[in-house]
């Protein structure tokens, strides 16, 4: 009996360590794994700490590159608003709408700074509508490259004003070529006519004042080949500021 006895003391203490160091195994697992938590979200919160300190630095740049883009703009609107052109024909003064078209009146002043126009011809005129010039290919002889020339670039549109008598507008590429609307870099059309059609279609830049529109009147009469090309040439001088 006595035997029996011993046995089933031995037994119990042998399953009673048995289950301690079972439960002892899963405590110790549970505190890695809390220790492995510890470390992802550790390593999550510097990796986000990165992000942020990259997406501040990107932030910073942008804000410095606008700052100059504002400089730049502010420097190059000092120039005056009203140009003359002095044609073959005589002169015409233009005023510059750089509320609607910043951009476009930027670029106009900086071809009239670096004399980009003098020289070239208003090679498109069609009576009771508007006389187009600005293209650089117009300088020399050969007529059948007016048009189609420029300085390489295009103008994002800003298509506000509306076509008037004596409205100076941006010529473009069409639709199918130019769903934008870009502008030319260079050429531009003086209105003489009727062109409210072109209205939310073309970005109008500026506008002939009092002196001058009786001259595009008069441009917009000049005999002309099948192209609308007057068969003698009328150049524009010079552009400059008044």
């Amino acid at each position: 009996m006595m035997l029996t006895a011993l046995r089933l003391t031995v037994l119990s203490v042998l399953a009673f360590s048995i289950f301690v160091y079972g439960c002892g195994d899963k405590k110790t697992d549970a505190n890695d794994t809390k220790k492995q938590d510890n470390t992802t979200q550790n390593q999550t919160q510097n990796q986000t700490t990165q992000n942020n300190t990259q997406k501040t630095d990107t932030m910073d740049n942008k804000k410095d590159t606008t700052k100059t883009t504002d400089t730049k703009d502010t420097k190059d609107s000092k120039e005056s608003n009203i140009v003359i052109l002095k044609t073959s024909m005589g002169d015409i003064e233009i005023e510059l709408f750089e509320k609607y078209a910043p951009q476009h009146v930027a670029n106009f002043k900086k071809l009239v700074k670096n004399g980009f126009y003098n020289g070239t011809t208003f090679h498109r005129v069609i009576p009771g509508f508007m006389i187009q010039g600005g293209d650089p290919n117009s300088k020399d002889a050969d007529k059948s490259n007016d048009g189609i020339g420029g300085p390489g670039y295009t103008i994002p549109a800003e298509i506000k004003a509306k076509h008037e008598k004596g409205s100076v507008a941006a010529a473009r590429l069409g639709d199918q070529g130019n769903p934008k609307k870009e502008s030319s870099g260079s050429q531009f059309y003086i209105v003489t006519g009727e062109a409210s059609h072109l209205d939310g279609q073309y970005t109008v830049f500026g506008k002939v004042t009092t002196k001058g529109l009786d001259i595009a009147l008069k441009i917009e009469k000049v005999k002309r080949d099948a192209r609308d090309n007057p068969e003698e040439k009328v150049v524009i001088e010079k552009v400059s500021f008044k």
